[in-house]
């Protein structure tokens, strides 16, 4: 699962489309009005966001909603503060013994 958040997170277009779903729920021909690509290009990074689990689609009618999931993003920040302080350690050791040495 964090591979794919991670690579959903890559890209700037897919990070804007998820700012813009902190904002509340929205219609994809929304989301995609501010972007400078095709309709057709929002929804192939809508897909990797939703094969991340970072958004989740309701339909009513014809209409396809998108809602923002953060949970996937609070394992990636667990992951990221864990992977810091275990090189924060291990590069503190490694001054101590530079410095012993």
């Amino acid at each position: 699962m964090l591979d794919e958040t991670l690579a959903a997170l890559a890209d700037p277009t897919r990070r804007a489309l998820l700012a813009q779903l902190a904002d509340g729920e929205a219609r994809i021909t929304d989301l995609a009005r501010p972007h400078a690509i095709s309709l057709n290009s929002v929804s192939k990074h809508i897909r990797v966001l939703e094969r991340a689990r970072l958004v989740r689609r309701r339909v009513s009618g014809r209409e396809h909603f998108l809602s923002l999931d953060p949970t996937p993003l609070d394992a990636a920040a667990a992951w990221l503060q864990e992977t810091r302080a275990l090189w924060t350690w291990r590069l503190a050791r490694l001054a101590e013994v530079l410095e012993d040495g």
